[in-house]
């Protein structure tokens, strides 16, 4: 693997393909970057503990230019370590830079500075020297990733000559945004605490630990029974026996005080936010609460002023209602000589005729600014809990908030730009909004943080966010809170001053690069990759893979393919017009046709000899 970049995200990636699959990488960076940045730090995360696997290249890794330099500023890195980062200097990723990489002999290659036309050129030049190259690629502009990603594709095809749809081989094109793949970790680890989920079938997925059987504690099964820890020590740090990964059913029966990690859903279960939607949502969208709540007021009494009308005068109940609205609206005669009775309502009458008249202006009014604002932001309502609280509606917060709205979870957005391109988003989806600086006192208070769920701080300053959480924890010192720092290393500093300050809350201090990283190195390995989950020091791999052209698969039912420590069939993907649906329960006499595609667990071994790919260096 090649990973080229001048940021975070390339160390961060590196280290993703080195400590989760096991492959070997060269990282090609700036000199600045060499010099301002530490090696790699592999971070190979237990189930429940966070163990530091430093993974650093050797001090004769760079060269100093006595070695094959080639003249153009590139510095081929020499002995390199195995399993380890062979780390190059280049000024910029031209030919040769991406020649003395080994582009023509890698399995793939990723492009991830921050500048858009850099990849764009380079992507160009690597799949010219490699046509079968898979390439990932990091575009801020969608649209144009879309065009850039055909036009690759299309390239290797005509490269390679292979057929029109790509299939045959995998030179795969995959263009990624930062903010695409850090959304659903960031929604994810608001409701659960964990950024590590695997999104498929529309569906976020999470791996979770379960303790024995016979620990008194009863939970759903999951959706599929993944490994057993460490029988002496669960958290990953010991044990002689070490996990066992895809166990079969009579291990996971005789597995004793073990803990199980199963797969499942993540989902919110709190208090949904009222939008409007009920028998008349036209009517909702038109009026206030306050306002609904003062019209059928004046609707009632209307209705009671006619049912005593009809009972003091004995009248039709038809001619009591019409005479009553007559009254309201002060159009009918006077009551002259008839009952007191009646002289007493019609004077109610015309006093509530009085009181209608400010709330139907009212009504007026509002109806005309939703129509000319098309939908006006709306604050938060009273009673509101169980919500969660994101601040900057930006890049990151865009994404998020969408993500969380798919979910159903009830959020509340503070921005303090009046023009950000979140506001648009959070119209259209009927989000609360309190426009104002985060940093003021009041502004927080103002989006329920007391009765908040979760605290979500994606803007684009460490500081404003940092502020922010600390502002909120004084405030509710059990809240969960997530907030987005762009240093790594600030962001691990951050997150365990607050876990000591707070251990009784959950906190969650992410950069962009430590997100996004997993997406990119999946789509490194291939399109079929999802994401992969760590078990104590082991790692379990996720693909979408096709039946047919398998023959460990084709033909055979879900408990015959399964191979216990190797994979498993988890699911059947019935897509239909490019939507993935998933159908988890399949019993274990489903026959696998060549034309199914199913998503499998597996080992890293498992997956290689499934796949017919060579293992990595370690397996």
């Amino acid at each position: 693997m090649v990973v080229c970049g001048d940021g975070g995200l390339a160390h961060r990636l590196a280290a993703e393909l080195t400590g989760v699959y096991g492959e070997q990488v060269t990282l090609v960076v700036p000199a600045s970057e060499r010099t301002v940045r530490p090696p790699v730090v592999v971070r190979a995360r237990s189930a429940s503990a966070l163990l530091d696997r430093v993974v650093t290249a050797a001090a004769g890794l760079t060269g100093n230019g006595n070695g094959n330099g080639n003249g153009n500023g590139t510095v081929p890195a020499a002995g390199e370590p195995p399993n380890g980062i062979r780390l190059m200097e280049a000024a910029e990723p031209n030919e040769a830079a991406l020649a003395g990489a080994g582009v023509e002999r890698a399995d793939a290659l990723a492009l991830v500075y921050d500048d858009d036309e850099t990849n764009i050129r380079a992507a160009l030049t690597a799949r010219r020297l490699n046509p079968r190259l898979r390439l990932v690629l990091r575009l801020y502009n969608r649209r144009l990733g879309q065009h850039i990603e055909e036009l690759l594709d299309q390239a290797a095809t005509l490269a390679t000559g292979g057929p029109a749809d790509g299939t045959g081989f995998d030179a795969s094109t995959t263009v990624l945004s930062d903010a695409d793949t850090a959304a659903p970790a960031l929604a994810a680890t608001a409701l659960t605490g964990t950024s590590k989920v695997l999104q498929t079938g529309g569906l976020m997925l999470r791996a979770v630990e379960r303790p024995p059987a016979g620990a008194g504690v009863s939970a759903a099964p999951g959706l599929a029974t993944l490994a057993l820890l460490s029988p002496t020590d669960s958290a990953g740090l010991g044990g002689d026996q070490g996990p066992t990964l895809l166990p079969d059913p009579a291990a996971v029966r005789d597995g004793g005080e073990r803990t199980t990690v199963v797969l499942e859903q993540v989902s919110y279960a709190g208090p949904a936010l009222p939008d409007g939607r009920g028998v008349m949502p036209w009517f909702a969208s038109l009026f206030s609460r306050r306002l609904r709540w003062s019209l059928a007021g004046m609707v009632g009494c209307v209705v009671a002023l006619a049912v005593a009308l009809w009972l003091v005068t004995g009248i039709h109940p038809l001619r009591a209602f019409y005479l009553t609205l007559l009254d309201l609206f002060a159009i009918d005669d006077p009551a002259l000589g008839q009952s007191v009775g009646r002289q007493i309502l019609q004077l109610l009458s015309g006093l509530a005729g009085l009181l209608l008249l400010p709330v139907l202006l009212a009504a007026v009014l509002e109806a005309l600014g939703t129509f000319r604002t098309t939908s006006s932001l709306r604050k938060p309502p009273r009673g509101l809990g169980g919500h969660v609280v994101l601040l900057g509606l930006g890049k990151i917060g865009t994404r998020v908030l969408t993500r969380l709205r798919e979910l159903n979870i009830p959020v509340v957005c503070v921005e303090s730009d009046p023009e950000a391109r979140g506001l648009a988003t959070a119209r259209r989806l009927r989000v609360p909004v309190v426009l104002g600086d985060v940093t003021q006192e009041g502004v927080l208070e103002a989006a329920k943080i007391h009765r908040a769920h979760a605290l979500l701080a994606v803007t684009s300053a460490d500081t404003t966010n940092l502020e922010a959480v600390l502002y909120a924890r004084a405030v509710h010192p059990d809240l969960r809170v997530v907030l987005r720092l762009y240093d790594d290393d600030f962001a691990t500093a951050v997150y365990r001053t607050l876990r000591a300050a707070h251990p009784r809350a959950s906190t969650r201090s992410r950069s962009v690069s430590h997100l996004a990283a997993p997406a990119f190195a999946g789509a490194m390995m291939g399109r079929q990759i999802l994401g992969a989950f760590p078990v104590e020091r082991r790692v379990l791999l996720f693909a979408a893979v096709d039946v047919g052209g398998h023959p460990q698969l084709e033909g055979k039912t879900v408990g015959e393919a399964f191979r216990a420590g190797f994979w498993r069939v988890l699911a059947l993907d019935t897509a239909t017009g490019g939507d993935s649906a998933l159908v988890w329960d399949l019993p274990d006499t489903y026959v696998l046709r060549d034309t199914d595609r199913v998503l499998l667990a597996a080992t890293r071994r498992g997956l290689a000899e499934l796949l017919g790919r060579r293992t990595g260096s370690r397996g």
